[in-house]
């Protein structure tokens, strides 16, 4: 695109030029801006197709030959200088046109010969992965089988269910060459959504061939923790917190005296898993983990001592079956169990679970309560998690007598009040109650007779009453390490400011719903005491103008806008990673965000008072050295964010939505794109930026998106929870 910038310099010599070149001189300006048009279309259209290849290379894939030439010629696109520009320019448009219809590609890479175990791709392919996979699996069956009609429609079906994953679709076409029963290719993909272990060839030649990767992790812990993966359904996908806060409730990860230790081991571990193709990382900010329908089959396999006990682990998505005579006998022997039935509105009275340890039930949108006498034959339950049954709103108190109970999570659920049955579990580390919205209050002397508790957990819960109780039954507990706690006035926050542990143990602090705060003061030493504050959230504070940081003590109030009052960065919010903000009308800025160097999230939403987001600081700053995420929306005061062009060498994502009067971005020649991945936000804001230069607009739209509107109303129905919070920048 540089070469756009001098032939707009040389335009006023070109009409010195003869008769000869007249027709070229004329319509150089209109050629031009056309040029530049179809340049940039075919700019982004190239680095799409680049991403995309080096997506596929990254996973051992070589690129075609077709679009690698398709590159080359793009890149080598340059035009002639003096006189001959004009028509350059005229002979370019159509070529550059030309190139934009050649450049969409179906598939831009192709595999490369290798191992069939090491180095498998778990992540789905650039281009048409299943044309791939059923030319793989066709080639396997080979054509006289696939010449019967039905069976050739049957082997697609078959083809899909192995998701690309090669040696799933050679095992299972070797194994079919030879089946012209079309009702025997039935009972197969019966079998490969139910049983897929039984299936002839499966487990000889696929999951023992896929073993070696099992095999290699380096101890038990790490096996243990990959097998669990096996409970949840097909195409799960679940967030890294989540995971870790299970494996601690099984006992996987040994004793846990702090929360914060396991969880790092717990993150150690997840990184081996991916590295050795076992699970997979999803969403833009692989913030969630998921795993491959046939590693999810040879895990199940795994955990059921290969295929000699199958009944460890039971997974079910038809409620209904669970009154099966035949499952019984199944039930008996499970220890772990997954109940995912969006249709189901009543469960059976009880079930006979004599060895279970593990019970997930979720999704169960139409489900309201549970049978009183649901979990009197499951005496062993370890692990129980109920969240995401968004209409369940009432417990059994027979909850009250699973003794053995390490894991419970309650959230994203209508329970309205927590039975005081509650209160007899003595080996419960984690209870998570985040965004329960109906949850009134919590029943005096539950939490402090919890005395295992490690993690408590309730975000985004608006608390009426014994708030202040609660905090005092927290801080008497003498294991626990860490908090995510909802305050909603300023009586609350005060009791939590008196208590140096409850403030040491906090990682998620939310501020909802203060009417009467019109400064937000936070002193020093209150800041040094929460050294483990990761997330700070201050939603629908009307009064709220000003969030005030007191660095020199205790009652000093100094002005955070004045240079001479920015401390040295390790005495602020050091380890403050993500920060939210929306619906404060009042308030005017965050200039305290120069205290947070390390953040890495911001967002900030329906704040109409807000017209910078650092603001008076006349030095220029190194911050937000460390943001990947910013989000920004309906802000119509904005104008700034700040008044000095910033480096961003972390940023990966921007979002601006209905920002109006935000006419400029803090780039400049020295802002890095390095990590960029787009900038996404109306297609008119976009339009009306000003930039320092043409060279520099150029240089960041490839990264601009248009973002649409369907796209908002999705963001507009967010439950605010914890991990949500942590998706919203970089959902749509």
């Amino acid at each position: 695109m540089e070469f756009l910038s001098s032939i707009v310099g040389l335009v006023p010599c070109f009409y010195d030029h003869t008769s000869k070149h007249t027709v070229y001189i004329r319509d150089l300006k209109k050629n031009l801006q056309a040029l530049s048009k179809e340049m940039v279309d075919l700019n982004n259209l190239c680095e799409d197709v680049k991403a995309r290849v080096e997506r596929a290379e990254q996973r051992q894939m070589m690129r075609t030959k077709e679009v690698g030439g398709w590159i080359r010629e793009v890149e080598n696109m340059e035009l002639l200088s003096s006189y001959k520009i004009g028509k350059a320019v005229s002979e370019k448009l159509a070529a550059v046109s030309g190139q934009i219809g050649k450049g969409h590609f179906d598939v831009v890479a192709e595999m490369l010969p290798r191992p069939l175990v090491d180095e498998l791709p778990m992540e789905e392919t650039v281009g048409s992965e299943l044309a791939s996979g059923w030319t793989l699996f066709q080639k396997e069956v080979g054509e006289e089988t696939l010449s019967h009609p039905h069976i050739l429609r049957l082997a697609k079906t078959v083809a899909e269910e192995c998701k690309g994953l090669p040696l799933a679709l050679i095992t299972l076409g070797r194994a079919l060459a030879s089946e012209r029963d079309p009702s025997n290719w039935d009972k197969l993909i019966q079998d490969l959504s139910k049983f897929p272990a039984e299936i002839s060839g499966m487990e000889d030649e696929l999951f023992h061939r896929l073993k070696v990767s099992y095999d290699r992790l380096s101890d038990d812990v790490i096996k243990s923790c990959f097998m669990y993966c096996s409970l949840f359904s097909e195409d799960w996908e679940i967030s890294n917190e989540n995971l870790m806060n299970l494996w601690i409730g099984e006992g996987f990860l040994g004793e846990v005296h702090d929360i914060h230790e396991a969880c790092n081991q717990g993150r150690k571990i997840i990184k081996k898993l991916k590295h050795a193709c076992l699970l997979e990382s999803c969403g833009s900010r692989e913030k969630r983990v998921t795993m491959h329908d046939v590693i999810h089959d040879m895990a199940l396999w795994l955990y059921g001592e290969c295929g000699k006990e199958k009944n460890k682990i039971l997974v079910y998505n038809d409620v209904s079956r669970l009154k099966e005579a035949q499952e019984i006998p199944k039930l008996k022997e499970a220890e772990k169990m997954s109940l995912c039935d969006k249709n189901v509105e009543k469960f059976p009275k009880t079930l006979v679970c004599p060895n279970l340890k593990t019970l997930i039930i979720e999704g169960c949108h139409k489900l309201t309560k549970l049978p009183s006498g649901f979990f009197q034959f499951m005496p062993l339950i370890r692990v129980l998690d109920l969240s995401i049954n968004d209409n369940l709103s009432e417990l059994p108190i027979g909850i009250g007598k699973l003794c053995a109970l390490r894991y419970l999570n309650l959230s994203y659920t209508r329970i309205r009040e927590l039975p005081i049955e509650l209160r007899n579990l003595k080996n419960l580390m984690i209870l998570l109650l985040d965004d329960m919205k109906s949850l009134g209050s919590i029943p005096q002397d539950v939490i402090s007779s919890l005395i295992s508790l490690k993690l408590f957990s309730n975000y985004a819960v608006n608390i009426l009453s014994g708030v202040e109780t609660m905090l005092e039954e927290l801080e008497s507990l003498n294991g626990l390490s860490e908090i995510r706690i909802t305050i909603s006035n300023a009586l609350s926050f005060n009791k939590l400011k008196s208590s140096h542990k409850l403030l040491r143990c906090i990682s998620y602090l939310q501020l909802l719903k203060w009417g009467d705060v019109i400064t937000l003061e936070i002193s020093f030493p209150l800041l040094k005491r929460m050294e483990h504050l990761h997330g700070l959230i201050i939603s629908h504070c009307n009064e709220l103008k000003a969030i005030k940081i007191n660095v020199e003590g205790e009652g000093t109030n100094k002005d955070v806008t004045l240079p001479n009052y920015i401390v040295p960065c390790q005495e602020y919010f050091c380890t403050l990673r993500e920060v939210g903000i929306d619906h404060c009308s009042k308030l005017l800025d965050l200039t305290w965000l120069v205290y947070a160097p390390n953040l890495e999230v911001l967002y900030v939403k329906d704040c109409e008072s807000i017209e910078q987001v650092i603001h008076g600081v006349e030095e220029k700053l190194e911050i937000f050295l460390r943001l990947k995420y910013i989000k920004l929306s309906k802000l119509p005061r904005l104008k700034s964010i700040y008044g000095h062009p910033l480096l961003f060498p972390s940023l990966e994502i921007i979002k601006v939505r209905k920002c109006k009067s935000l006419r400029s971005l803090p780039f400049d020649s020295t802002t890095s794109n390095k990590n960029l991945k787009k900038i996404k936000a109306e297609k008119s804001w976009w339009n009306q930026l000003k930039w320092n230069d043409e060279t520099l607009k150029h240089s960041f739209t490839p990264y601009f998106q248009i973002h649409k509107a369907e796209a908002y109303l999705t963001e507009e129905s967010e439950t605010g929870g914890i991990d949500d919070m942590q998706e919203q920048l970089i959902s749509n």
